[in-house]
């Protein structure tokens, strides 16, 4: 059984690249989605903060678990992983089957941890902790840019506008950092999140579209 260890390859930056997204796509769907249904301001209001602290908890969470490592080595079954699979009736020739498939999976994993220069560091609480409050602060400034031009124009007409310009303007920054920050050629990731942000849109204008039906 190995210690805990936990993959943390750039402190911040990874607990950035894990918050500050999922806050600015999350707050850009909900607040162009709740406008579909009939809800006065006040309850627009509350949803999308019901939202964005429901968020961040679950992604302080996510963040808190990604410090934590595992009990036990992940290139072989554990203990409890082989009965739960002698309770399907597998053979014993497919159970040592899947046994080397995850041997080999693990090599493959260590081998991109080695090429990509990931560093893993043993678990510590505190460190976690850390982890998982800066992972909920980037969050909330992503949801924050999104969410904004509501609370200051309660014409929300004009506060879609806003908000979606920032959201653009917002991913194309976010993905140029992304890039720089993994290595990867720059206008690829821009204009995959470009992308992905006008899906966001699309999406919800065409659920506009059935419900004015």
């Amino acid at each position: 059984m190995r210690e805990k260890a936990a993959i943390r390859s750039t402190g911040w930056k990874t607990d950035f690249l894990i918050g500050f997204p999922d806050g600015l796509f999350l707050l850009f769907f909900t607040t162009l989605l709740i406008q579909v249904f009939p809800v006065d301001v006040q309850q627009f209001y509350n949803i999308n903060l019901w939202i964005s602290l429901g968020g961040t908890v679950l992604v302080m969470a996510t963040a808190w678990q990604a410090n934590r490592g595992e009990k036990h080595d992940e290139s072989s079954l554990s203990p409890e992983e082989r009965k739960k699979l002698e309770q399907l009736d597998l053979t014993e020739d497919t159970i040592v089957h899947i046994g080397k498939e995850m041997e080999q999976d693990a090599t493959r994993w260590e081998q991109i941890l080695e090429q990509e220069k990931v560093q893993q560091i043993h678990w510590h609480p505190l460190r976690a902790l850390r982890s998982a409050l800066v992972a909920g602060v980037f969050f909330l400034i992503g949801a924050f840019i999104a969410f904004w031009p509501y609370l200051a124009n309660e014409n929300f007409g004009a506060a879609t506008r806003v908000s979606t310009g920032l959201v653009f303007a917002g991913t194309l920054v976010f993905a140029f950092i992304k890039a720089k920050i993994t290595g990867q050629r720059v206008l690829p990731v821009i204009l995959r999140y470009l992308l992905l942000t006008a899906g966001i849109w699309l999406a919800v204008f065409i659920v506009k579209l059935v419900m004015e039906r």
